[in-house]
Formats: C-alpha cells, structure tokens, sequence
C-alpha cells in the first residue's frame, strides 16, 4: 500500500523552469535570467546570497513559485497579471505541485534542492501588486528550499521530485 508521502510525489510528474529571477540589495528591482548556477549550502550564485559566497544556514536559499498561481493571485487581487519580478521569488515553474513537495527533494536542472516550507509574503506585495497583494498572495506565496547539491539551472530545464532515499 502506497504512503501518503508517495501520493504526494508520484515519480512520472514533472514541471519546468520558466522563470529565473536574482535579487540583489532588498530594495533594488530583481532582474530575470536565462540561467544560473547553484551553490551547495549557499543559495544561487547570482542572487544576493550567492553574490556572499558564505554558507546559509537559512531555510530561504531559493525561493520556488508556481507559474499556475499567478493567475490565482492576479483574480484575487483583481489585477490584470502578476510580474514574477515583483514577487522576487528566485524560480518560477511550472507542472508540479510545490506544496505537495514539502521535506521532499526536487531535481531542479543539475541542482538537488531540498522544499523546506512555505514562502509567506510579506507586506511589500501591497506595493509589488496593489492594494490586496499581501491577501492575495497568502497561501499562494510559493515554497523555501535549501541546495543540497550544486549544479546549473536554465529556464526550460526539467523539474521533478526525487524518489524517496535518493541522494
């Protein structure tokens, strides 16, 4: 009989880099790239923590979103779209249920993240999306994940659950 946790994270779904987004000072716009690399312990390699270069002890090191729940936040929010700049999560994906993921590992690329939890938003989503930004994004805000493997991520690449015990 098949655990709950193997419900979660059937082996043949998978999902697909759409968006890559780096942050640099927490002020300054995010800017979108074509690819990137992953740092083992550390966070991506072009973002903010990346750019320290030190081992994040932080469950934040990449932040996930699903592409299909900016729809949800835009009708929530009743904006006409939502940038994935300004939500300054680090990927965008699509075809695969995040939340479904938590504890679980995600071959992301040539990268081995681990999904920590969720990523609350915060009150800069008022700004990011309008007034009701904040409202709409909660429980649509996307998942934490640390690097436990470093390796190469481009937009496009593959996205897909590792079985359970696979290293």
């Amino acid at each position: 009989m098949k655990t709950i946790r193997d419900l979660n994270a059937p082996p043949h779904v998978t999902g697909r880099v759409e968006v890559i987004v780096v942050r640099g000072d927490p002020r300054l716009p995010a800017q979108r790239l074509d690819a990137t690399t992953a740092l083992a312990r550390i966070g991506l390699a072009d973002d903010r923590l990346g750019r320290r270069g030190e081992a994040e002890l932080s469950t934040r090191q990449v932040t996930l979103i699903q592409l299909e729940h900016l729809a949800v936040i835009a009708a929530l929010a009743r904006v006409a779209v939502v940038d994935p700049l300004a939500l300054r999560r680090n990927l965008v994906v699509s075809g695969i249920n995040l939340l479904a993921l938590k504890n679980a590992r995600l071959r992301v690329g040539g990268a081995l993240l681990e999904i920590v939890g969720p990523c609350a938003p915060c009150s800069r989503m008022e700004e990011a999306i309008g007034p009701g930004g904040y409202a709409a994004m909660r429980g649509h805000g996307g998942m934490t994940a640390r690097v436990l493997e470093g390796g190469a991520i481009a937009v496009g690449d593959e996205v897909r659950a590792e079985p359970a015990g696979a290293e």
